[in-house]
């Protein structure tokens, strides 16, 4: 296996940390938390206690002014223990960099110190019944008023983070004529009236992971809540394409790390379960496929690990986050497969780890963009099409 060259001593020390955590405040309830649909909101206020949200925001908004390998490292931790219900990730390396890089002085220093100690659990609703992966069929409307203000009304649907959301980042059309180029980012707060939430969507995997439907019946939403400002109105679709690259090689470091751990999980399994009075780890095809599967995951984790150098260098572009988005998804599958398949019958059992991360990694292929838009991006950044 090639050594990974990417994490320092300290970075270590904080994942054995992180670890140590997950193994109090989250293995002992993740299991009730799938039957219940969503985890306990005491998760985050724990997770911000102990500094592990917003970890990469400068400490001025109460993050630890860390570098984004903090982050790689508890996506990492989470994706190997299949502990797919916590939301972390995307609240603080998806939502707080738009407050970060969009947000005006008022915004980021009002929200970000929240989101950091986990007092406002942040979500962005992008996807709606009619536009997934075409944020440029998106039909939720935010009519500018004569004060400034707007008007928002639509839906959006499979928010993540979006039952115990206390602010969310709403893609919506200020100015319907100009198509995408007339998309803005609205910051809408719990108890906003005509906000409201649907119930936790039941889902065929991340079953503990609190996603749900969002609606807005005209919501009034003061201008102070326009995600930048006056000078970001119709600019929200260049905001989402730049932040893009980044969430989409989230998806991919997660897809690595979980399919490691399924090989590992198999290679313990077969070496355990007997088969014909021999070990099923003992015939050719099983050693055969895993090696198979081992090669193919170290190569994704070495372009990934290169993608997450390209991020440290603010040098990660479209085309090739898609590339490590698709290739991985698509391989994350591949390897559940296999993998749920030297179980036998037990790969069937939801009390496996294979089961549920099977589960789990369906969806991976279809957010953050499909992976059919992955190759469409891909096509073009080629000079076709």
């Amino acid at each position: 296996m090639i050594e990974r060259t990417l994490f320092t001593l300290d970075h270590v020390a904080f994942g054995d940390s992180f670890k140590r955590f997950m193994d109090k405040e989250i293995a002992p309830h993740h299991a009730a938390w799938e039957t219940q649909g969503y985890v306990d909101k005491a998760v985050w206020a724990s997770a911000g206690t102990n500094g592990f949200l917003c970890m990469s925001m400068p400490e001025q908004y109460g993050g630890s002014g860390a570098d984004k390998l903090y982050s790689v490292l508890q996506m990492e931790a989470l994706g190997t223990a299949g502990f797919s219900g916590i939301g972390y990730g995307l609240h603080s390396e998806i939502i707080a960099p738009y407050f970060l890089h969009y947000g005006t002085a008022q915004q980021k220093a009002h929200y970000l110190p929240k989101m950091a100690t986990g007092e406002m659990v942040g979500a962005i609703a992008m996807t709606e019944p009619g536009a997934g992966s075409d944020l440029q069929g998106l039909k939720t409307t935010a009519a500018v008023q004569p004060d400034g203000s707007f008007l928002l009304n639509g839906s959006k649907t499979y928010i993540t983070n979006g039952w115990h959301s206390d602010i969310v980042i709403v893609v919506a059309k200020t100015n319907p004529a100009l198509g995408a180029k007339g998309t803005s980012l609205l910051i809408v707060e719990r108890g906003m009236a005509g906000f409201s939430k649907g119930t936790p969507l039941k889902k065929l995997g991340l079953k503990a992971q609190d996603t749900c439907e969002l609606f807005f019946d005209n919501v009034c939403v003061p201008a102070a809540n326009l995600l930048g400002g006056p000078a970001f109105e119709n600019r929200g679709f260049v905001c989402l394409m730049e932040q893009l690259p980044w969430e989409r090689l989230q998806i991919a470091i997660t897809a690595v790390a979980s399919s490691q751990a399924a090989i590992d999980w198999t290679i313990a399994y077969v070496r355990d379960r007997q088969v014909f009075g021999k070990s099923v780890a003992s015939y050719q095809n099983t050693r055969f496929k895993l090696a198979e599967l081992q090669t193919e995951v170290q190569v994704a984790r070495v372009f990934v690990d290169k993608c997450i150098e390209l991020v440290l260098a603010n040098k990660l572009d479209t085309a090739t986050a898609s590339m490590a988005k698709y290739w991985t998804t698509d391989l994350q599958c591949k390897v559940m497969d296999e993998c749920v398949q030297l179980h036998g019958g037990a790969g069937y059992m939801w009390d496996y780890p294979i089961t549920r991360a099977y589960a789990d990694a369906r969806v991976q292929r279809i957010y953050g963009g499909t992976n059919e838009i992955m190759k469409e991006v891909i096509s073009r950044s080629m000079g076709l099409g």
